[in-house]
């Protein structure tokens, strides 16, 4: 989980800094509209739209673009509707599982650049199910705990039901059934918590470790497959540790 959880804390401060802000926001606006044709415009009734909703705000997205994509997804435009969601799953280059979520129009090109970006850096892509049975669907809750005290944290998530919590030097991470979820997140806002993310995501069962140059070559797998334009989400069993986290960083910049 610790692995998971410190990827997308990189992930979402590299996005706040992205020059690249409108391949972001196409992002995110398929993501309103798939939400939004899911089960409607309203956030308040649609908690899958205000969570993707929530997202868009923090990256400061424009509030044309928000609205245009939710009317998008609502039917009341047509662009968007032939969007569609699917999961890739395969493995990195040294044995990493991976789940690579996509939302896109047309599925032979999705599969061939995830194909072609797998193959690139030693990976393959696998058939449906490999790889699934080392993950579980969980809702995850990104906090950034400050002054806060993390036991305090752990009681208010697990009195709402949360399973459980990691601590790591960028805050907390809580995890929940997505049957609890819902609930879990929304005792934590009002316990006024600082909410950085809440999603539903695949976590692994367990983790695996690598190398540092084996590390890092699969992040930037990762990040390869996250600069595709019809990929939503990276996931793997990976565990990043903090020094190799930081030399990841240190040779990006």
């Amino acid at each position: 989980m610790s692995g998971h959880s410190k990827w997308a804390t990189i992930r979402r401060a590299k996005g706040a800094n992205d020059a690249k802000r409108g391949k972001i926001f196409t992002k995110l606006g398929h993501e309103i509209a798939i939400a939004a044709r899911e089960a409607g415009p309203d956030p308040n009734s649609n908690f899958r739209l205000r969570l993707v909703l929530d997202k868009a705000k923090a990256a400061n997205m424009p509030k044309d673009n928000i609205e245009r994509a939710i009317a998008r997804g609502a039917g009341t435009s047509k662009d968007g509707n032939d969007l569609q969601e699917s999961l890739y799953e395969g493995y990195g280059p040294h044995g990493t599982a991976l789940m690579v979520m996509t939302l896109s129009d047309n599925r032979n090109r999705t599969v061939s650049e995830v194909r072609r970006a797998l193959t690139r850096f030693g990976g393959n892509l696998g058939a449906d199910g490999c790889v699934a049975w080392m993950f579980t669907r969980k809702g995850t809750i990104s906090i950034d705990a400050g002054d806060e005290d993390p036991d305090e944290i752990a009681l208010v998530a697990i009195d709402a039901g949360a399973l459980d919590l990691d601590v790591e030097e960028h805050g907390v991470t809580v995890y929940a059934e997505p049957s609890d979820f819902k609930a879990v997140e929304e005792a934590l806002r009002e316990a006024s918590y600082n909410v950085v993310e809440a999603q539903l995501a695949w976590v692994p069962n367990s983790t695996m470790q690598l190398g540092e140059k084996e590390s890092i070559q699969t992040l930037k797998l990762v990040e390869e497959l996250e600069e595709l334009d019809d990929v939503q989400e990276v996931y793997t069993n990976m565990d990043i540790s903090d020094e190799v986290m930081d030399k990841y960083q240190s040779e990006a910049a």
